[in-house]
């Protein structure tokens, strides 16, 4: 994770590699930042970049539940451990995980229309533990 870095609203993350760590009050604006772009959305993509398959199914379940989105099922599953890339889409429900090295860590959230004629923005890496 990236130190101390001068992080106050979304685009501040967009050149970061890895999730920032972030103080209280950075976290407080992001997230009303997010919630607002995540709430004006038709659906979501979320990537997550993570150390383990457990932590990064957690990352998912706290957006779920802070969000109340329903569930995803997680339909990909790595055939071994260790670093692990996620996406999620919450159109079609469904979560494939893989083995990836050499990512950052944190999380990708992309914010899509249904109006095709528009672009998904995607947001973020946010620290795996932000939406806690």
């Amino acid at each position: 994770m990236a130190k101390d870095i001068d992080i106050t609203n979304l685009e501040d993350l967009e050149k970061l590699r890895s999730a920032p760590r972030l103080n209280k009050k950075q976290k407080e604006e992001l997230f009303i930042q997010v919630k607002h772009l995540i709430l004006k959305t038709d659906w979501l993509t979320i990537g997550v970049m993570s150390p383990s398959l457990s932590t990064a199914i957690n990352a998912i379940r706290r957006i779920e539940e802070k969000f109340k989105f329903n569930e995803m099922k997680c339909t990909t599953f790595p055939t071994s451990n260790g670093p692990i890339f996620l996406k999620a889409n919450q159109k079609t429900g469904k979560i494939h995980a893989r083995i990836e090295y050499g990512l950052g860590e944190g999380i990708l959230i992309s914010c899509h229309s249904d109006d095709t004629s528009l672009i998904a923005k995607t947001i973020g890496p946010f620290p795996l533990d932000f939406f806690n």
